[in-house]
């Protein structure tokens, strides 16, 4: 747990006690799958009244004779038992996966060519679906080019029947146009060989050049479609990974869907999963580069200890706060920093502090509050309009890495610790309310956007821990994958889960199916703490080669970087490969992102084409 000469260092844990734990674990969640009544694996599981699981038939059966549970003798009846379908799902996917292992060579290959006939069948109806557009588009502007042209005749006479007409087209237009991005996206060409008729990237022009723009407009959306289709072969693989997992989930919903209401009917040739699709292509597409808009310094001229621990921005996105080993808080004002070039950059308010810093939380309802996380171990709220702390809480023993504020419940917060210890904390009491005790030092914590009873925690036993604090004797789930301690958690949405680990990747987790989703690789993390945070689309975070990676969330390859330069050339002959990315945080429902270094350098970074 201790601290390198340029920052802190990524606590880890012990790999015999690990190795001895998840052994362990792994028994005991064996033998929680055994009924109780035959001791083999539980089929088609029922829950009692009492809460114990078994098979349907094992306890019908036990009921036939008795009236009470097997397990702990409670009163019984077969109106008290319940479908256990969570349980039910998790041992079909265990046998499943079991079944793959023993399968024979020549069951795995009718498995695989059976998937992929499946896939060919999505692909034509997805094809078809493409072209009916295709066909809506041609339409469309043919009507626009009747419209043009008659009004280009009759400007006067026209008026009042081109309004009608507008009503007519404007439904078809708006979704063309939509449609026309994800199309331009992929560089597809579509070409009628009866009338001549090419539909290129740059949309639907008209042979009359007056029509068609200026010339140098065709040229740079020409070039900007070439750059595109680039992007997609570089990571095709991806796209087609994205594509057709989406396609096969799509499906797989739909037919339980069908299972539970016969009266669904399935429109030929659509799918919502086409259509994620299309919205990733665009989006994935639409950026190639990080561009600077402007930059500031956090730290003191002459002080060495500058590194950025933490960086967010407040509730409206009009603020951001910075705080490190500088033992200051930090707020600048956004519109200031971007609008106002200068070589210093003055903050608005600035808060002197005991101890170093490691995690800033702005509460999502009263703005001005502001939660920290030290050192010490010491969870304090300030209120930065007065530069004074609200509440100081130190019930934690050792350093705290984390602290968050509830998006849905103002009052509360949650911190982890060194001290291997989650707490709870109310704004309105002076003690915790709540304390979940781990075996792993904690790194993170981070409530669940939409429920202040859902906590995720990242630890140094590799896992991440999720919490319903209703019932804190056991996770919800515990999802496994990283080979080294999860530094980072960062909610997407409701049910995405991002996490980052000193392994040097980053993974994306379904929290309501309890499931990987993908594993992202390109940055070098091996000890530090480089930052984490995401959006709808993106997520970004740092490198230890002083470098901002960001990835689509579709795909597992970085879509763009940014390297941070040596503020002068002494540093950079000196040892510029001992700065890393510390800190990063997005703008709400925007592509600006805020990234901070090692070094005690702040960027405003933009995303473009």
């Amino acid at each position: 747990m201790g601290e390198s000469s340029m920052g802190a260092v990524v606590p880890a844990a012990d790999k015999a006690e690990l190795k001895g734990d998840d052994a362990l674990a792994f028994a005991m969640a064996e033998k929680e799958l055994l009924c109780p009544i035959c001791m083999q694996i539980i089929k088609d599981a029922f829950l009692t009244a009492c809460g114990h699981s078994f098979c349907y038939m094992c306890i019908a059966t036990h009921l036939e004779n008795k009236s009470d549970c097997p397990c702990c003798a409670e009163f019984l009846t077969p109106s008290q038992l319940f479908p256990n379908f969570l349980l039910d799902k998790l041992l079909k996917k265990k046998s499943a996966h079991q079944l793959s292992k023993t399968a024979s060579p020549v069951e795995q290959f009718r498995q695989s060519l059976e998937q992929v006939q499946n896939d060919l069948h999505y692909i034509k109806e997805d094809l078809n679906a493409v072209e009916r557009h295709r066909i809506e588009l041609y339409r469309a502007r043919d009507r626009c080019s009747v419209k043009l042209q008659m009004l280009s005749d009759d400007p006067v006479g026209m008026r009042s029947r081109s309004s009608s007409m507008d009503k007519n087209i404007s439904g078809v237009l708006c979704n063309s146009c939509s449609i026309q991005g994800g199309v331009n996206s992929a560089n597809f060409q579509y070409k009628k060989d009866e009338g001549n008729v090419q539909v290129n990237p740059l949309g639907t022009q008209s042979k009359d050049a007056s029509l068609s723009g200026p010339t140098s407009q065709h040229i740079s959306q020409s070039g900007l479609a070439v750059v595109r289709k680039k992007r997609v072969h570089a990571q095709f693989n991806d796209l087609q990974e994205f594509y057709l997992q989406k396609r096969r989930r799509m499906i797989n919903h739909l037919e339980n869907q069908e299972k539970k209401d016969k009266a669904i009917v399935t429109r030929e040739g659509y799918s919502s999963g086409l259509a994620d699709f299309q919205s990733v292509l665009s989006t994935f597409t639409r950026y190639s580069r990080l561009r600077v808009i402007a930059e500031l310094r956090h730290g003191d001229l002459f002080h060495a200890a500058n590194i950025v621990s933490s960086i967010e921005f407040d509730r409206d996105d009009e603020l951001f706060a910075t705080a490190g080993v500088s033992r200051r808080i930090k707020v600048f004002d956004f519109s200031t920093v971007v609008n106002e070039p200068t070589d210093v950059h003055c903050p608005v308010v600035e808060m002197a502090t005991r101890s170093k810093l490691s995690c800033l939380s702005w509460n999502k309802f009263t703005k001005n509050h502001i939660a920290s996380s030290d050192y010490e171990g010491i969870v304090t709220i300030w209120d930065v309009t007065t530069r004074q702390s609200v509440m100081e809480y130190e019930e934690h023993e050792k350093r705290a890495w984390s602290v968050d504020f509830s998006k849905t419940e103002p009052s509360m917060l949650v911190s982890g610790s060194d001290d291997c210890k989650v707490k709870v904390w109310c704004t309105k009491q002076e003690a915790s309310v709540l304390n979940i005790d781990m075996k792993a030092n904690i790194c993170c914590v981070k409530f669940n956007p939409e429920s202040s009873k859902c906590v995720a925690v990242g630890s140094a036993d590799h896992h991440i821990h999720y919490y319903d604090l209703r019932k804190p004797c056991h996770p919800l789930h515990v999802f496994s994958g990283h080979k080294k301690t999860v530094s980072y958690v960062k909610f997407l949405s409701n049910n995405e889960l991002a996490s980052a680990s000193t392994d040097s990747t980053l993974r994306l987790w379904d929290v309501n199916e309890n499931l990987p989703v993908r594993t992202f690789r390109g940055h070098t993390n091996e000890k530090n703490f480089v930052g984490l945070t995401g959006n709808n689309e993106f997520l970004a975070c740092g490198s230890e080669t002083n470098e901002v990676f960001v990835y689509h969330k579709a795909i597992s390859k970085p879509a763009t970087w940014h390297r941070f330069g040596s503020p002068d050339v002494e540093d950079s002959e000196e040892d510029a490969g001992s700065y890393f990315i510390s800190a990063v945080c997005w703008k709400s429902e925007s592509p600006t992102m805020l990234a901070a270094n090692s070094r005690g350098t702040i960027k405003v970074l933009v995303l473009a084409a």
